[in-house]
């Protein structure tokens, strides 16, 4: 037995118009632009321009345990000073040396740097592994 085609009320939902829809639509599309928006200049803030960098420019290869390498430090704020992780590797690609440096503060945002590194295998390449504004206590301490 039906009642004329119309359902009994309360037991299904009402049917939303189209202008309802298209709000919740568009409401819905400015939330998900917004959050991509945010999420894209988060990425951008955090590593687009990094505050220290470094950079090898040559590398010098002393003797069967010493590597020597030339590089460039970039930093935002030059007063700051900074530690870089120098890493060899031998011909296999395998890390055979790693030293931290401190790169005291100077009145340059770019300064160039050389310092050797010591291997337990014959060197290939030397490189820096990386740069921090965190610079540890013990490298403060041997600075000061």
């Amino acid at each position: 037995m039906t009642n004329g085609g119309s359902l009994p009320p309360g037991r299904y939902p009402a049917e939303q118009s189209a202008d309802s829809r298209r709000r919740w639509v568009i409401a819905l599309s400015v939330v998900v632009v917004a959050a991509g928006v945010g999420i894209a200049w988060l990425g951008y803030d955090r590593f687009a321009d990094p505050p220290v960098s470094g950079e090898a420019t040559g590398y010098e290869i002393l003797d069967d345990s010493t590597i020597d390498i030339q590089f460039t430090v970039t930093r935002r704020d030059p007063s700051n000073p900074v530690a870089c992780v120098l890493r060899a590797r031998s011909k296999d690609g395998s890390e055979t040396g790693r030293r931290e440096i401190l790169i005291p503060p100077s009145n340059s945002t770019q300064v160039g740097v050389r310092s050797q590194v010591r291997t337990s295998q014959p060197p290939a390449i030397a490189e820096v592994f990386g740069c921090t504004e965190n610079v540890p206590a013990y490298l403060k301490a041997v600075g000061n």
